[in-house]
């Protein structure tokens, strides 16, 4: 089972009928060259990757935007399409009175299976207490949450919200509540490391935001940034494949993974059983 923790359905064709929406989509993410995907295309991009399922994530700024980038619902009808193919995710803004109802509902009503936050976007640190009402809930439903941490190109954003430092008081405070550090948190990659090392219940993906090579940059971050080692024996169990998908390309970077001289035993742990941990089972 190959697995993509990360990938955003700003740009699926099931959700883009509205023309004033999709252009707020390319002007919110700045994402601007492509255009909208039909499904079967996001397929056909799947089995050229080996992908077997994707996890698609929404984007709730309605403090900045007024509304969503994506909605819950827009990502629930997305996997009704493909409940084969596709994991949904859920995001809201924390700032909103009603947070904690949406997510509940999010979780009980629409059976999505986790949470996305991007401190640096939304504009919060993680252990801000105005966050607690919404981790009581992923608590209380054993969901994992996916924070953005690192560099965002995405407008309006702030890195000091997102250095992997700043997750460490949620984690030693919530040992239960399972948190994936999306981008390996680039470029601080070792305080990722360190954190993933220290408290179980932190996860990374593979997701960062290369300038230009897949390959080349994986190769960098992964046997000298961090010692190929570091990972093939004392993290294994916490690094999942991600893309960010349609910002980088899934193909490339899923070929970049396997080149990294990792045991064959930890490929499968980072492409899939990993996901499916952290996820609480498909």
């Amino acid at each position: 089972m190959f697995i993509d923790i990360h990938v955003h359905p700003a740009f699926y064709d099931p959700i883009n009928g509205d023309e004033a929406v999709e252009e707020m989509r390319h002007s919110a993410l700045d994402i601007h060259k492509n255009g909208t995907a039909p499904l079967e295309h996001i397929f056909n991009q799947m089995r050229c990757a080996g992908l077997d399922r994707l996890c698609l994530l929404p984007e709730d700024y309605t403090t900045e935007l007024g509304r969503p980038v994506v909605t819950n619902e827009e990502v629930k009808a997305l996997v009704d399409l493909a409940p084969d193919k596709f994991i949904g995710f859920a995001s809201v803004d924390p700032f909103l009175p009603d947070a904690a109802q949406r997510l509940e509902h999010a979780f009980g009503d629409l059976g999505l299976k986790g949470l996305k936050l991007h401190p640096s976007r939304q504009h919060f640190y993680p252990c801000d207490e105005r966050l607690n009402a919404v981790y009581d809930v992923c608590e209380a439903y054993k969901k994992p949450i996916i924070f953005h941490s690192g560099l965002s190109w995405e407008p309006n954003t702030l890195t000091k919200y997102s250095r992997p430092t700043e997750f460490e008081e949620l984690a030693a405070t919530r040992p239960g509540l399972k948190i994936c550090l999306a981008h390996f948190g680039w470029p601080w990659v070792q305080e990722t490391a360190m954190l993933m090392l220290k408290y179980p219940n932190v996860y990374a993906d593979t997701g960062i935001l290369y300038f230009d090579n897949a390959w080349e940059f994986y190769r960098r971050v992964f046997t000298q940034d961090l010692p190929a080692t570091w990972i093939d024996r004392s993290l294994r169990h916490q690094v999942m494949f991600g893309s960010n998908n349609p910002r980088f390309e899934q193909i490339r970077m899923a070929d970049a993974i396997g080149k990294l001289g990792f045991r064959e035993s930890t490929l499968e742990l980072i492409k899939g059983e990993n996901a499916i941990e952290f996820l609480g089972g498909l």
